[in-house]
């Protein structure tokens, strides 16, 4: 891609609304959980979204593993969330550490976020940098009733 057509797209690229969200996994006694926000419903019945993950994240080998994530959706006030999970954690790391959660079969409950969605991977797609999850929604329910974290970009090419 050449800098010509980078500089073209990037902005436009970073004005794609998405939300914030806490991505969590567990796998035998091990959990971890990340911030992502590329994020969508992709289907009504049955209900499924898709997440995308960075090639090489700990929790990318996880999901493929184990089958299952939780989605965990951020609230307006994100400050708790984006400082607990913005550094990110290595594999060996306690990711949840200071944090009300209760751990399900599809992953972890962050119980500070307004709402969470278990899902069943049903498919995933390798695109240049990360694997898109498809993820057949078992579970959820709304902690609060707080309005979700929207945010945008400004350049279309990095987090």
């Amino acid at each position: 891609m050449d800098d010509a057509f980078k500089t073209q797209v990037a902005q436009p690229l970073g004005l794609i609304a998405s939300g914030s969200f806490v991505l969590t996994a567990r796998e035998g006694g091990h959990s971890t959980g990340i911030l992502v926000t590329w994020v969508q419903q992709a289907g009504f019945d049955p209900p499924t979204i898709t997440v995308a993950v960075k090639h090489g994240r700990p929790i990318e080998a996880m999901i493929k593993r184990s089958g299952h994530f939780v989605l965990n959706i951020i609230g307006e006030d994100s400050a708790k969330m984006y400082k607990h999970f913005g550094k990110g954690a290595g594999a060996s790391e306690p990711a949840f550490e200071g944090l009300a959660v209760r751990n399900e079969t599809t992953g972890v409950i962050v119980q500070d976020c307004i709402a969470h969605l278990g899902c069943k991977v049903t498919g995933k797609i390798e695109t240049g940098d990360h694997t898109v999850f498809v993820g057949q929604v078992v579970g959820g329910a709304i902690h609060n009733n707080s309005k979700p974290h929207l945010h945008t970009r400004l350049n279309g090419f990095n987090y």
